[in-house]
């Protein structure tokens, strides 16, 4: 049986450890980096190993960053009054294409789920209640963690260790997507969507 020569085998079993690689994929990326020019296989190289050394997490909110604090952390013209809660880095992300949110952000690493050992001590959730108590500008804390089990425990965990604080503790509104059809949609969204209804007009 024909086997691969050790070094692609090992290129091949460290790309299909990444997430949503599988075994063909990894592959096929291996032979594509074996192809580029010799400049470009090591400036990916370099690119990988530059960010695993330069990047790390910001002291204030959690966020992966460069520098410390973070960017947006030092923005001046971000509004100190909320902080909006997030499980990692990709969704501070996400919130800031949106470009309507101009507040801080708390990135917790992960979410509270006790089936896979994952308890509030395991999360940044203690220097969240830190961060509260050494501000007197904080006045809101939007919960945005992930629409499901994990992240609405994390949310309701979250909120009871803010509430004797005083300050509002608001989670982000879950519904039917725009596009999406009624029929298709599961029973949470649909109740989450009918118990967060307004007026129109």
């Amino acid at each position: 049986m024909y086997t691969y020569p050790k070094p692609l085998e090992k290129l091949i079993t460290e790309l299909s450890k990444l997430p949503g690689i599988g075994g063909k994929t990894a592959q096929r990326l291996a032979f594509h980096i074996l192809s580029l020019r010799d400049d470009d296989a090591y400036a990916l190289s370099a690119a990988v190993a530059g960010a695993k050394k330069d990047m790390k997490y910001c002291s204030v909110c959690g966020n992966l960053t460069d520098v410390d604090p973070c960017a947006l952390c030092s923005d001046a013209g971000r509004d100190k009054s909320i902080i909006c809660v997030v499980e990692s880095p990709r969704d501070v992300a996400a919130i800031e294409r949106m470009r309507e949110y101009k507040g801080l952000y708390h990135v917790l690493h992960g979410a509270i789920s006790p089936m896979d050992g994952i308890g509030p001590e395991d999360i940044n959730l203690a220097q969240l209640i830190v961060r509260l108590r050494e501000s007197d500008e904080v006045r809101e804390v939007i919960v945005a963690t992930n629409p499901n089990v994990e992240g609405e425990a994390t949310a309701m965990y979250a909120a009871r260790l803010i509430a004797p604080s005083g300050i509002k503790v608001s989670r982000i509104a879950h519904g039917v997507p725009v596009g999406g059809d009624l029929e298709y949609t599961d029973e949470i969204t649909l109740a989450k969507a009918i118990g967060g209804r307004r007026e129109i007009g």
